[in-house]
């Protein structure tokens, strides 16, 4: 194929075309060049053995977003940054185990993100120990791709609604700026942002949080889109048994495309419109995720062993790591049976807000101003799997009636498309939290592959 030559709408202008004509013109010319070659990476993508592109992952969890990245083949990761220790241990864990990362334990970075400094240089800390720093890590590499997504509780439309002051004092609303420090020392040929729907909405200072977010990355020197409601997706229409929306922004260096406004345009619109709905597939049902996993019953009376308590037989399930149901005392055992069978049988009693909101009252006394339970439907995704699920599980119980109980962590863990093989380490509340926290792998590695596609496609290296 022949080198593409890029026209600025100003040229064309000055060649004679009216602007409208010339942006036509421009976007047949960009077709004409680059769908010749779309079909055939999608297709022999599994069969191209090529360079891997490396990344860092800021924010990093328990690794959901890394994990995706990896599953490719074409990527590799340089570091991960993280500062919860069970969330450390568990990537740690993970890479050495499954991707066979001889220097997992110096690759994961456990750190405070906004001591930049001292994350790239490096640190001695009471609290974190002592690290040689990215700077260190990188040794000098290029690196392709910058991924990651701020905590997003600051964010989220339920944060906003717990918080007596919507969230609008929190010091996550600007983690985004730690981000952006990274970005700019590394200068990654492209990033990938993730982040809640509710970041759309979001002004913690009265000015949209997308607005100064975009505003920085384009003062990065990178191209990112210029609404981010293109960029929001739900993951189960992706082959994740969960409605998530998650908004992914992808950036892109503005010297790598030669400054080049129209293309950067261009190729976002690909990325968005084209590559990553290419992707979608049958939604995956509760069933189809958890149906396979041993049923626990309730017992009569609670029983207690090694100083904790149960209440479901049997106690667990040693064929399936973490499959396990918390302690639910008999008030909450027969308001999930019931709230379960009311689904089951079609009654439907019990699928308004407010006559949830009420029944929550009649039972415990207490008032809330969202409703507390939900049931998930066995025939459709589930509702979103949030970190919340450490504190309690009234909103996942699980569809069966005759088990009476929200869903262990194995089942959430299945719920977020994580792989049976993946451990989570630290005590339950961390694994319910961290899972909860993260990026469905099956739906990283879809952008991942877009990613890579869209690199593949241009040619830009």
């Amino acid at each position: 194929m022949g080198k593409l030559k890029l026209y600025s709408i100003n040229e064309l202008k000055e060649m004679g075309m009216a602007e409208e004509e010339a942006i036509a013109y421009q976007r047949s010319l960009f077709d004409a060049y680059f769908d010749k070659i779309t079909t055939t990476l999608i297709s022999e993508q599994t069969a191209i053995a090529e360079e891997r592109f490396s990344f860092i992952d800021l924010f990093a969890g328990c690794g959901g977003l890394s994990d995706g990245f990896l599953q490719t083949g074409h990527f590799t990761s340089f570091a991960h940054v993280e500062w919860e220790k069970p969330m450390c241990d568990t990537l740690k864990h993970r890479l050495s185990s499954k991707w066979h990362h001889k220097n997992a334990d110096n690759e994961v970075i456990r750190f405070d993100i906004q001591r930049t400094e001292e994350l790239i240089n490096g640190f001695d800390d009471p609290d974190f120990g002592h690290h040689i720093g990215l700077n260190a890590l990188v040794n000098g590499r290029e690196v392709d791709v910058i991924i990651g997504g701020p905590p997003c509780q600051a964010y989220s439309l339920a944060g906003r609604i717990r918080d007596e002051h919507g969230m609008r004092n929190d010091y996550r609303n600007f983690l985004f700026e730690s981000y952006i420090k990274v970005v700019k020392q590394y200068k990654p040929k492209y990033f990938v942002f993730e982040n809640v729907e509710g970041l759309l909405s979001a002004a913690p200072t009265g000015e949209p949080i997308v607005n100064i977010i975009r505003e920085e990355f384009n003062k990065a020197g990178y191209t990112v889109a210029n609404d981010f409601k293109e960029a929001l997706f739900d993951v189960a229409d992706f082959g994740v048994p969960q409605h998530r929306k998650r908004i992914i922004i992808l950036g892109i260096r503005n010297d790598i495309i030669c400054n080049h406004e129209q293309l950067g345009d261009y190729m976002l619109e690909d990325f968005y419109k084209k590559i990553i709905p290419s992707y979608k597939c049958k939604q995956k049902t509760v069933k189809e995720a958890i149906g396979d996993l041993p049923a626990f019953t309730p017992l009569e009376e609670k029983m207690r062993v090694n100083r904790s308590n149960y209440s479901h037989s049997p106690l667990m399930h040693y064929g399936y790591l973490y499959h396990e149901p918390r302690f639910h005392n008999h008030r909450d055992i027969e308001i999930f049976r019931m709230l379960a069978e009311d689904i089951k049988s079609g009654r439907n009693e019990y699928i308004n807000t407010e006559r949830l909101k009420q029944l929550y009252t009649e039972k415990t006394g207490k008032k809330s101003n969202i409703h507390k339970y939900y049931v998930l439907r066995e025939n459709e995704p589930s509702n979103t799997i949030p970190a919340h699920l450490y504190k309690d599980g009234m909103r996942h119980i699980h569809p069966d009636p005759e088990q009476a109980r929200s869903i262990t962590v194995r089942e959430a863990a299945r719920l977020q498309s994580f792989d049976d093989d993946f451990e989570f380490l630290g005590g339950r509340m961390y694994q319910y939290k961290m899972i909860g926290n993260a990026v469905p792998p099956v739906f990283a590695k879809i952008i991942a592959n877009s990613l890579y596609l869209l690199m593949k496609k241009y040619k830009i290296k």
